[in-house]
């Protein structure tokens, strides 16, 4: 019998299958079905350790692809070399056969060795470059000392005037630039010249000037161009320093303290003819080195330049091959049938597509052996599958972040699709911001595959809610017509109802009241634009949406609970109906279903000359003081709210008693037919195919036929989710359901009550649109000439900013997350218990997608 059609209102049926597969094609019966994305492999190793299994080398060898491609694309970042993205969308990439992961490897090997000799090469070179240059600098300024000293040693002496720096004192005033040279070598006066960090020459001089005591003359100069530091490719300033001291101890000294704060020292002659042969030498070298530089430069960028417009697809490749072989690693190995074994989750639905693929991969590999694919029966819970569509997918997504439905229950997306916009628009209502809501939407929905490329996260999680926020705008496009509001202004739509009472004698400033045009006749849509601007018009919209909030709320709940029934029915668990449901929807009716209809009662009834009974002091009495009544709403109301009252109070024993007795009474009956719990002997579950008693049956072939007893199916389903038997624990279930039987009474007077914060975000939307309105756009259009139109230009840019800011981003995203709370909370809590574990298929599309090492090759 073929498997009924998966639908979105409940997970699909899912199958345990194992699969028994040739080990020739064992890599390309994972890759198809990786392309496929419908299995979820079972672990069936995992008593080895990650060194233990089979394809462990496999997986380190293309780690070490994947370690070089890292490196290729560090390279070309390094280089500034665009990376040549790959596109999913457009780009197919087939799926490659050893030897061609064979032959990227090789190449990856030789491809590292030749860039990264490259590399080293443009170090050295560049490192020899910035020696050279920084030379080139010591020689150019130790030069243009030498030469000022040829006119005079004035600034020679001057250091030597005072008795703390006795250097040099014995130096004419009248010596030439010749004789200063003699002079130095007479007295044995040597110097050390080297390039030290700028922001290191402070630190320099004090620790020369505090070592050697002031037995020195140091003279610096800034190199006006900074230099690129090889190791890090950061440019730096530095200086050039001369630094003349006595003998040849205290300038091996100030050579290790220049080079222990990380100075280059530099050789330099002090004779002139000869240091102009060394700045010609220092040139011709550094000519040399930069044409060898730019040539490895240009080689090394071609050879990245060539990779960048593969690299992508490589690594897209590596990434799929490692996720087989990391899903081989938990196959199973028959050596005597050179047979791997596999057990695997699919939908029931999908083993047709299943089984033909791995047909096709045989048939193309050429084998007489076919591989096999079996359904076995099994007491684990099958993971929860949920199949989503571009529209429905984020809404999914939001129901999976409180948790995952348990498998076969009612999908509680659903509803959620029309409900949460619904609500949102509830408390967003606006005509005016609906419109900018709808067109940011559209646009999104148009221009979808351009901005699917935008990375900027925020802009990201809009995108991925495109179609949250359009059935959102259109339904706060209808509140905001219901409403009638546009920007806090009305919207003159049809004729009013109402008209001014203006009477005889009345002047400008005098208070006015309406009265009704006609009797029969009724505004067709929305609330009357005669409303706005009234003022008891904030009293008469508070009571209308504090009513409407109950209203809506009472029917959320009502078909939540309703959603309640259906699972039952589902899981054929009837306790659970007359035990859960039935009581508690006589509850919630009584108290609060009575509320909606006496709120609908008192709004079709007319009260001419007198206010209404109030329904919230109606609702206390009722509770407070059964029997007493404020105000009459209707005749018999007393006697029909004791009855009600009594009739809910009534459903609290049946909550609290009914299911745990009647699952006992069901285990005692199963018990005499031969049930046991764990540790006894006998068993009757069909379903334990893991224990093998007599004969290697399950159980111990006694009262295998389960037929007689559907209470001890309903028993385990019941006590034991995941299908693994428990033995029945009456004080527990007990517990369960006095805890289960408080919380949904204390919820319904709390979750009735949160719902009001539909009016409070109404009503403050509202008002904060009406504050804007009356701060920016309604000063400017009383104003006149040429002020007044300049004046209109800037309040509306204003206004058109702050709307969009604060109106709809901030005040939007705070009404969802309250629409999302009444979701999560007020509506699941009624129906769904999220017992479930998702069903994560391997898919190179989903591997894709979450990997974030992959996220920089894509386009």
């Amino acid at each position: 019998m073929a498997p009924a059609r998966d639908t979105p209102f409940r997970s699909a049926d899912m199958s345990m299958v194992q699969l028994y597969i040739s080990n020739e094609i064992g890599r390309e019966v994972v890759n198809a079905l990786g392309e496929l994305g419908l299995v979820q492999f079972r672990d069936l190793n995992g008593e080895l350790s990650a060194f233990q299994r089979a394809f462990t080398q496999d997986i380190r060898r293309l780690d070490n692809v994947e370690r070089q491609l890292r490196f290729f694309h560090a390279q070309m970042e390094k280089a500034g070399i665009p990376l040549r993205k790959l596109d999913l969308d457009v780009d197919t990439l087939a799926a490659p056969t050893t030897s061609d992961i064979d032959e990227l490897a090789e190449r990856s090997q030789s491809l590292e060795q030749r860039v990264s000799s490259l590399n080293d090469s443009y170090e050295t070179l560049k490192k020899r470059e910035v020696e050279l240059t920084e030379w080139r600098w010591v020689l150019r300024e130790a030069g243009g000392f030498f030469d000022r000293a040829h006119g005079s040693v004035d600034e020679i002496r001057a250091s030597t005037d005072n008795d703390d720096a006795p250097l040099l004192q014995d130096v004419e005033h009248n010596n030439t630039g010749p004789e200063v040279e003699r002079s130095f070598s007479g007295m044995n006066i040597g110097f050390v010249a080297g390039v030290i960090a700028r922001d290191r020459v402070a630190p320099f001089e004090r620790i020369l000037w505090r070592t050697l005591r002031g037995n020195l003359y140091m003279n610096q100069a800034e190199i006006p161009e900074p230099l690129i530091d090889p190791t890090t490719n950061e440019a730096v300033s530095k200086n050039v320093f001369v630094i003349f001291a006595h003998g040849k101890e205290i300038l091996n000294k100030i050579r290790k303290i220049s080079e222990s704060m990380g100075a280059e020292v530099y050789t330099v002659d002090e004779n002139s003819d000869l240091r102009r042969d060394q700045v010609h030498e220092v040139n011709a070298r550094l000519n040399d080195v930069q044409h060898v530089l730019r040539n490895t430069q240009q080689t090394l960028e071609a050879e990245l330049t060539q990779i960048a417009r593969s690299l992508a697809a490589w690594m897209v490749l590596v990434g799929k091959e490692k996720a087989v072989y990391n899903t081989l690693n938990n196959f199973s190995y028959d050596r005597a049938r050179r047979t791997l074994i596999a057990e695997a989750w699919c939908p029931t639905h999908d083993l047709p597509l299943i089984r033909s693929t791995l047909q096709d991969v045989t048939n193309r590999a050429g084998l007489s052996v076919p591989s096999i694919i079996n359904e076995i029966r099994t007491n684990k819970t099958p993971p929860t599958y949920l199949k989503t569509n571009k529209f429905t997918e984020a809404f999914q997504t939001i129901v999976n972040a409180y948790g995952t439905a348990t498998y076969q229950e009612v999908n509680p997306a659903i509803p959620v699709i029309v409900t949460f916009p619904f609500l949102f628009a509830v408390m967003f209502g606006d005509f005016g911001h609906a419109c900018i809501m709808l067109s940011a939407s559209l646009a999104m929905i148009y221009w979808e595959k351009p901005l699917k490329k935008v990375t900027f996260e925020l802009f990201a999680m809009v995108y991925y809610g495109r179609y949250i926020a359009l059935v959102m705008s259109l339904f706060s496009l209808y509140t905001g017509l219901i409403y009638n509001d546009a920007f806090s202004k009305s919207m003159t739509l049809f004729d009013s109802q109402w008209q001014w009472n203006v009477t005889a004698g009345w002047r400008e400033g005098q208070p006015l009241t309406a009265v009704l045009k006609d009797p029969n006749y009724r505004y067709p849509f929305g609330i009357d634009w005669r409303w706005h601007g009234t003022e008891n018009d904030l009293l008469f919209s508070n009571s209308y949406k504090m009513k409407m909030s109950i209203i809506l709320g009472w029917a959320h709940m009502t078909y939540s609970l309703c959603f309640a029934y259906i699972n039952a029915r589902h899981f054929k668990k009837p306790i659970d109906i007359w035990g859960n449901f039935v009581p508690g929807m006589i509850f919630f009716q009584s108290i609060f279903g009575y509320l909606v209809v006496c709120i609908i009662y008192k709004w079709t009834v007319e009260w001419p000359g007198q206010q209404g009974p109030g329904l919230l002091n109606m609702l206390i009495y009722m509770f407070l003081q059964p029997g007493t009544l404020d105000k009459q709403l209707y005749k018999g109301q007393a006697g029909i709210q004791v009855f009600l009252l009594l009739f809910a109070v009534v459903q609290v024993p049946v909550l609290l008693f009914l299911k745990p007795f009647y699952l006992r009474w069901e285990h005692n009956r199963a018990r005499s037919k031969g049930y046991r719990g764990i540790g006894e002997q006998s068993r009757v579950s069909a379903l334990d195919a893991d224990d093998e008693g007599d004969n290697g049956h399950a159980g111990n072939g006694r009262h295998s036929d389960v037929s007689d007893g559907e209470g001890v199916a309903m028993i385990a389903q019941d006590l034991d989710e995941r299908g693994e038997h428990e033995e029945f624990e009456f004080s527990e279930v007990m517990i369960h359901q006095i805890i289960h039987t408080i919380e949904f009474c204390l919820n319904c007077v709390s979750h009735t009550a949160s719902y009001l914060r539909l009016w409070a975000l109404s009503l403050a939307h509202q008002q904060l649109s009406a504050v804007l309105w009356s701060m920016t756009m309604g000063p400017a259009l009383k104003m006149n000439g040429v002020v007044g139109a300049i004046a209109l230009v800037v309040t509306f840019t204003a206004f058109f900013c702050l709307s969009c800011i604060i109106l709809i981003v901030m005040e939007g995203v705070s009404a969802m997350l309250h629409s999302l709370r009444l979701a999560w909370v007020e509506s699941f809590s009624k129906f769904a218990e999220f017992g479930g574990w998702p069903f994560v298929p391997f898919s190179f599309k989903l591997l894709i997608e979450e990997s974030e090492d992959l996220a920089d090759y894509l386009g």
